[in-house]
């Protein structure tokens, strides 16, 4: 009798194990709680879609944040819009890792017809200007090359201009929302 009470114990003990592991691997399966990436690296298929993103703002002439020439044209006939993919928000004051904005710069003669980007890339890699990397991209949306066949993209593009103008942004190096 006492061996069987003993055995009896031991699966008693067991199957309470079995459940409480059962339940803590089930709940795991189920968490809606999705990981942050840590870096996201854009690649030329990236921006190829952006004018189905979300338009966030379009401003027409001149803006006194830019230069004459930044973003393609700063006169009284251009035309800017912005489309953030997702309609991704900052949140405390930052934009998530993997947010994409796009500017489209263009006038009706096509004397300016620019397209930008910024994709908060994350990591630590550009700690100077909020870890967002900058490019620039033809019409299709892909990133362009110099002369030299290198991707017009990086942390320091133009010289340090975009995150140079871009430093100014109340909200995370983004103007436009």
């Amino acid at each position: 009798m006492r061996r069987s009470a003993f055995s009896l114990s031991i699966l008693a003990a067991f199957g309470l194990t079995l459940m409480v592991l059962l339940g803590t691997a089930f709940s795991a399966c189920s968490s809606s709680t999705a990981a942050t990436p840590s870096e996201f690296i854009a690649d030329s298929s990236t921006f190829s879609s952006y004018s189905s993103w979300t338009l966030t703002k379009t401003t027409m002439g001149p803006d006194p944040l830019l230069a004459a020439m930044a973003h393609g044209g700063n006169d009284s006939t251009v035309t800017r819009q912005v489309y953030i993919k997702n309609a991704q928000s900052a949140s405390g004051g930052s934009y998530p890792i993997g947010t994409l904005v796009c500017k489209n710069t263009h006038n009706p003669s096509g004397t300016a017809n620019m397209i930008t980007a910024m994709a908060k890339r994350g990591n630590g890699f550009n700690p100077l200007y909020g870890d967002w990397e900058f490019f620039i991209l033809d019409s299709g949306g892909k990133i362009m090359k110099d002369s030299s066949g290198m991707q017009m993209r990086g942390a320091h593009l133009m010289n340090d201009m975009c995150g140079g103008c871009h430093h100014q942004a109340t909200t995370d190096y983004v103007f436009s929302k």
